[in-house]
């Protein structure tokens, strides 16, 4: 039997999380798409960063068992939410914490100039469940917060192109 593998991701907004996520899952993964649930659970109550942040800590507070559950089952998870702040990560960890499951915390290191440039493409196509605005950018920016070493992931490092 194949060792079931929790994958992460960790890049600012529009810096290709979900693409990356995705392509993972297209390899034999089961999706679970953050922003999905948060339209579908929480869109008319998600108008700030403050918002998204009590939204996605509900959303979090039952998700964990569920990744949990299907990692114990035997599959893996490619888990699009946001590993960008040790707070985040930790709430990983503790899924991990209760599994035997593998994991690697895919880190995307895609330059500011790209990430705005993708997210004002994504935001004109109007497919994305969100629009983000660059001073909402920014502002999640500042909170980005590099995995380091003792956090304890195994790495795996993306360095995209822009698109």
């Amino acid at each position: 039997m194949v060792t079931p593998t929790l994958h992460m991701f960790c890049g600012k907004i529009a810096s290709g999380k979900s693409t990356l996520a995705t392509q993972v899952a297209s390899q034999g993964a089961v999706l679970i798409v953050e922003d999905d649930w948060l339209r579908a659970l929480f869109a008319d109550q998600m108008k700030t960063g403050a918002d998204y942040l009590r939204c996605s800590g509900r959303l979090r507070s039952v998700m964990g068992a569920h990744v949990t559950s299907l990692l114990n089952a035997g599959m893996s998870v490619s888990l699009d939410f946001a590993a960008n702040t040790i707070d985040q990560r930790r709430w990983m960890r503790g899924i991990l914490d209760d599994t035997t499951a593998a994991h690697q915390l895919h880190v995307l290191d895609t330059p500011d100039d790209d990430c705005l440039t993708r997210l004002s493409a994504r935001n004109a196509a109007g497919e994305h469940p969100f629009t983000v605005s660059e001073e909402q950018f920014q502002r999640f920016s500042n909170s980005f917060v590099r995995p380091a070493a003792e956090e304890g992931f195994n790495l795996v490092v993306h360095c995209p192109n822009a698109s």
